[in-house]
């Protein structure tokens, strides 16, 4: 449900990301230019050490560029002040790790509410019902992260992305610790997030199955963008990833 004539919900021009220097300098990212458009599901694939990882921590502003641009929504955030940078991602972006990253302590209810809590904001109590009811938690909402199976726990970390709108959700091979059974139903969530809630999605992962449920999958090879697909199946996806992971020609 994109509005084709809004501007990108994220967006890079010439990323360029550096480790190191001389004989161990290693260019992460080499002059990407990337739209994310609002209201879509977008993968991001690559074989190991493409840079789809740096990528998605660039366009989250968990990491710096070394040079261009990267904008969220309107708003610049290269050379931001850490102040600023954290506002930004506090008010317009939600994350979901691999690694759920939820608080052993608190109930799934409060790790849902813990980013709202901590920012001082209201909770929209009819939107937080209707996240519980999308990630189908409603009886589980008391438990604890140990109490609960390891999908259960990343719904709990869906719901707590989605739970302060955000402008767009950056995911990290959410389904990386996952049984396919609770994988798929993670997915579904996603898939659901941007189909009824006109969410935006930006999800990094290695699964062509995963990046089958994305409107489109941009495809990685030593930092650089080699291509993308729409609409993809599980299939043409493995297929262009097999092409990607031969060996490159010398540049």
């Amino acid at each position: 449900m994109s509005d084709e004539g809004a501007s990108p919900a994220a967006r890079c021009r010439a990323l360029t990301k550096i480790y190191g220097e001389g004989d161990t300098r290693v260019v992460a990212l080499d002059a990407v230019d990337i739209d994310v458009a609002p209201g879509t599901f977008t993968a991001i694939m690559g074989p190991s050490g493409s840079g789809k990882s740096t990528l998605m921590h660039c366009l989250a502003g968990l990491d710096t560029a070394t040079s261009g641009d990267v904008y969220i929504g309107d708003v610049r955030i290269t050379g931001l002040s850490d102040r600023a940078l954290t506002r930004v991602r506090r008010d317009s972006v939600g994350f979901v790790f691999q690694s759920f990253n939820l608080v052993p302590t608190l109930t799934a209810m409060e790790n849902i509410t813990l980013p709202l809590d901590i920012a001082g904001a209201p909770v929209d109590e009819a939107w937080l019902t209707t996240v519980i009811d999308a990630v189908g938690l409603a009886d589980r909402l008391d438990h604890r992260p140990s109490e609960l199976s390891g999908g259960q726990q990343q719904r709990v970390a869906c719901a707590r992305a989605l739970a302060s709108k955000p402008a767009i959700v950056f995911a990290d091979e959410p389904t990386g610790n996952l049984d396919s059974q609770s994988g798929a139903e993670v997915l579904s969530l996603l898939r659901r997030s941007v189909d009824e809630f006109d969410q935006t999605i930006v999800m990094v992962t290695h699964d062509a199955a995963a990046a089958s449920h994305a409107d489109q999958v941009v495809f990685l090879a030593d930092g650089r963008v080699v291509g993308s697909l729409h609409d993809p199946t599980a299939e043409v996806i493995l297929a262009r990833i097999g092409g990607l992971s031969s060996p490159q020609d010398s540049h």
